[in-house]
């Protein structure tokens, strides 16, 4: 296992020159961040490099920012911890996955049913106030966060199909800690290995299945090349994730290089909002490397009955996550008395 997982990062470094970083568009830039992504390099294609390379191409010798795919400069798991410290300057990830000491830290990620299509996170965020809520919060830690988004939803990909409630008892699954701290309940057996390991510990079996993306995540970085089912019913509409930077390089900069981080890392989101949406449709549809499975909607009540009690469980932690729970429930009851397209029963 150590010696394929070793050929595997040595490969790993051979592909990433086909899929090679932002170019620079300034030999010296007055300012040099450093970002960090929890993506690797087939799947920052999408979600970060093409606003890091807008913004490259305006900001010129104002202003140049490097960056850097999953782990290559620290663990996900301490990327909070490098970001406080100035160690980097920016961040792309979700709050649940780099370890945030903050409040809202449970929410990010895929947290269960807090959203039904990836269109909630933006609204919840820009519109319900968990965006003032989420700067208050690393405000208090050094950190500026700059915006949220919405990604994938969130499905199992595995080597045997899943079928029902009790075919997931036992299965080893690489998930974020929310979501398998949630799901432990019904026997998923939750596993934390780096990023860039999982393709290897499914093919070797330390894996039974992922629980980290959507189906275009699944074919985008080669997991659909090593599990056999996809199962439809998903914990999560959506993942969300956020960009954020050392308090104090954001306060550095001059106000128009802020606006126009701002505005390209909005177009990031952007791009995500329809990149997955329509990846999802079209490999559910006309993907061949996965088979689609199902749990029965009468079954699939049970995790929509035990999300409840997991939020009431969660709102009794602190006064700020139960103002976040409390966000949640009237933005559902909302949706569900606005009715079509907002919610289907």
């Amino acid at each position: 296992m150590t010696t394929r997982r070793k050929f595997l990062a040595t490969a790993g470094i051979a592909g990433a020159a086909a899929l090679a970083p932002p170019a620079l568009y300034a030999a010296k830039p007055k300012i040099r961040w450093r970002m960090q992504t929890y993506a690797g390099p087939a799947l920052a294609e999408h979600v970060i490099k093409p606003a890091i390379e807008s913004f490259n191409k305006i900001a010129g010798d104002e202003m140049q920012i490097e960056l850097y795919f999953a782990d290559q400069l620290v663990p996900t798991g301490e990327l909070f911890r490098a970001l406080q410290k100035g160690t980097i300057d920016a961040v792309q990830s979700d709050d649940d996955s780099m370890a945030s000491p903050t409040e809202v830290t449970v929410f990010g990620g895929y947290f269960p049913f807090a959203s039904r299509y990836s269109l909630d996170v933006p609204v919840l965020f820009n519109q319900y106030g968990l965006a003032e809520i989420w700067e208050k919060e690393y405000a208090k830690v050094g950190v500026k966060h700059i915006s949220a988004g919405a990604w994938d939803p969130c499905h199992f990909a595995t080597k045997k199909p899943i079928n029902s409630l009790d075919d997931l008892k036992g299965k080893r699954v690489f998930t974020f800690p929310t979501a398998g701290r949630f799901m432990s309940q019904f026997g998923v057996v939750p596993v934390s290995l780096p990023w860039e390991d999982i393709e290897v510990a499914v093919q070797t079996g330390e894996l039974d299945g992922i629980a980290w993306s959507g189906i275009t995540e699944d074919y985008t970085v080669g997991w659909a090349d090593v599990t056999d089912y996809f199962l439809t019913n998903n914990i999560s509409g959506a993942w969300a994730g956020s960009f954020f930077a050392n308090m104090d390089r954001y306060n550095a900069l001059p106000e128009h290089l802020k606006e126009l981080l701002k505005v390209t890392l909005d177009s990031s989101h952007y791009y995500r909002q329809w990149w997955y949406w329509g990846g999802e449709a079209e490999l559910r549809v006309n993907g061949s490397k996965m088979k689609l499975t199902t749990i029965p909607d009468e079954e699939w009540a049970e995790v929509e009955k035990a999300a409840k009690v997991f939020w009431d469980e969660i709102a009794k932690e602190s006064e700020t996550k139960a103002k976040v729970i409390q966000i949640f429930k009237d933005y559902g009851e909302l949706m569900e008395k606005a009715g079509r397209p907002y919610r289907y029963s």
